[in-house]
């Protein structure tokens, strides 16, 4: 039973997936003739040459990486530092510093967006890649600092205490000590805050509006014109534009599922 569920959720998640792809191949005729969906012999690769050339997917998919991969180190880094202060090192007020983080998972981004718009129009950041990176370091913030003081928590303070012994400081102890226990858990982390801050669509759309500062999601709706839609472009710009999270995800496999099934993820 468990089975056959599994695998009418597979072929539901694929589906479409695979239609993208098979749409990515078909010329505009094709497309117009027979559908989106109804597979063709007449395959071509011209969409991937127009989304990279004429689409502009080289600049869309560099935004991208300029915005993910810092916001990504920042927000696990700074993450991971808050969770082992307030898990290991026990500050006063370390419930309340908790409390002030998880508050933050709980504030909707759109309701930020007008006063956020204000604060970057008004500092000439604007149409830049750096609101997108301060906004999705500052959100991720919360969320990695929650998960690494929950696996924090779960690291014999013993670790700790022998570093201490042998004369190693905080930061020693932190990176020699407990960061490779913690590998797992960052891999997992990394993972979701590279896939979450690649596809987001809301804040390119709001803080920018220049193909130079776009990134890929919102590249992909910039090739819908008024009166018309480039389907087989757009379906091989988003082929494209998924290439980075599954090489992410394959890269960081091994470590990622170590992470869920050790709870780096839960609550």
């Amino acid at each position: 039973m468990a089975l056959a569920l599994l695998l009418v959720f597979g072929i539901a998640f694929l589906t479409p997936v695979l239609g993208v792809v098979l749409t990515s191949f078909k010329s505009n005729p094709e497309i117009a003739r027979n559908g989106l969906w109804t597979p063709s012999g007449d395959l071509t690769t011209d969409n991937y040459l127009k989304a990279w050339s004429d689409g502009n997917a080289r600049t869309y998919l560099l935004n991208s990486f300029l915005v993910t991969v810092p916001a990504t180190a920042v927000s696990v880094v700074l993450g991971t530092l808050v969770g082992y202060a307030v898990a290991k090192l026990r500050p006063r007020g370390a419930g309340l510093i908790t409390l002030f983080f998880v508050a933050g998972l709980f504030v909707p981004p759109q309701v930020l967006l007008i006063p956020l718009f204000k604060l970057f129009n008004v500092n000439g950041l604007y149409d830049t890649l750096w609101p997108m990176i301060i906004v999705h370091g500052g959100y991720g913030i919360s969320l990695c600092a929650l998960v690494m003081r929950n696996f924090f928590r779960s690291v014999p303070d013993e670790l700790r205490e022998a570093g201490l012994i042998d004369g190693a400081s905080e930061p020693r102890i932190l990176v020699s000590v407990i960061l490779p226990v913690a590998r797992p858990a960052l891999a997992a982390l990394a993972t979701l805050q590279f896939t979450f801050i690649w596809n987001d669509f809301l804040y390119p759309l709001v803080f920018t509006r220049s193909d130079e500062v776009r990134t890929v999601m919102v590249g992909i709706l910039s090739l819908q014109g008024q009166f018309s839609v480039a389907y087989g472009t757009q379906a091989a710009m988003a082929v494209l534009a998924s290439l980075p999270t599954m090489a992410v995800f394959i890269a960081f496999q091994k470590h990622f599922i170590a992470g869920i099934t050790t709870g780096a993820v839960k609550g």
